[in-house]
């Protein structure tokens, strides 16, 4: 993976720089406290709808609170709701797939029929109604996610693990007499991880983008907390007078989604030489 990591850097600069973004995007989050001095509920009914100013750089929202406060403690939702969920997905999906694809029989077809059930819904409609079904939250957001994307990090492990299955190494594990959760756990799994990584940055910004839609539809996080989809939401009434107010989450989405995108590419680019663009 480092040399992979060195490949994507010589060859594909947006991916140095989509992570480099990420990178930011990360710290600044945690820096949040620090890099602002108002607090994430902190209200000003006297400066409300504020236009950009060197007091509020961003303005401030309906409320009198600070957009740019906002926007920093939102990326700590929204970057939470993007990588956390995906994280759990790909160890449920990977070690699904990689079974399903090494014992085959009976254990593949349960497998992958209960993969084929969760990608038969439209992945939106499908969070609106386990959302729906089970409330808002943050923790019901996570769940939702991770149900939403197990199916398909499991089909592309078990190919990975069909592929893999038949190289001349693992032949010659279980002709020694290897059990066969030691050959999945030393030389399937391991070999899968280069294609999951990639699959990882290509998969969080889906799952950014779930999650402000539906917060965009109320059906995410909820006030007071702050979440790019959320701010979004609430700015569209204002979007005429304060347009800030939208166009402030929607551009930190729109770096987020392009940074991840990019670094996946690169990523993807860099392990399979026969990928490269020309």
């Amino acid at each position: 993976m480092k040399d992979a990591l060195r490949r994507m850097i010589r060859a594909n600069k947006l991916s140095l720089v989509s992570l480099i973004v990420i990178f930011l995007l990360i710290l600044f989050s945690i820096l949040a406290p620090w890099l602002t001095p108002y607090g994430e509920a902190d209200m000003d009914l006297m400066h409300r709808l504020s236009p950009p100013s060197a007091e509020h750089l961003l303005g401030t929202d309906e409320a009198g609170r600070d957009v740019l406060t906002r926007l920093l403690y939102g990326s700590r939702v929204s970057l939470m709701v993007g990588i956390v969920p995906t994280l759990l997905s790909m160890v449920i999906g990977a070690v699904l797939g990689v079974t399903a694809g090494y014992l085959g029989g009976a254990v593949d077809s349960i497998i992958m029929r209960l993969a084929d059930i969760v990608l038969a819904f439209p992945s939106m409609l499908l969070a609106m109604v386990i959302m729906y079904t089970l409330g808002d939250g943050l923790f019901n957001v996570f769940l939702t996610l991770t149900l939403m994307n197990w199916g398909t990090v499991a089909r592309i492990a078990r190919a990975e693990t069909l592929k893999l299955k038949t190289i001349d190494y693992v032949e010659a594990a279980r002709s020694i007499g290897m059990s066969k959760g030691r050959i999945i756990m030393r030389h399937i799994l391991p070999n899968c991880i280069p294609t999951l990584i990639v699959l990882f940055t290509l998969n969080v910004p889906s799952a950014i983008l779930t999650e402000s839609a539906l917060s965009f539809l109320g059906l995410g996080i909820q006030p007071p907390s702050a979440s790019w989809g959320l701010m979004v939401n609430t700015g569209r009434q204002y979007l005429f007078n304060a347009p800030w107010l939208s166009f402030a989450p929607s551009g930190a989405i729109m770096l987020a989604v392009l940074s991840f995108n990019f670094l996946g590419d690169g990523l993807r680019d860099a392990i399979d030489p026969r990928l490269r663009r020309r």
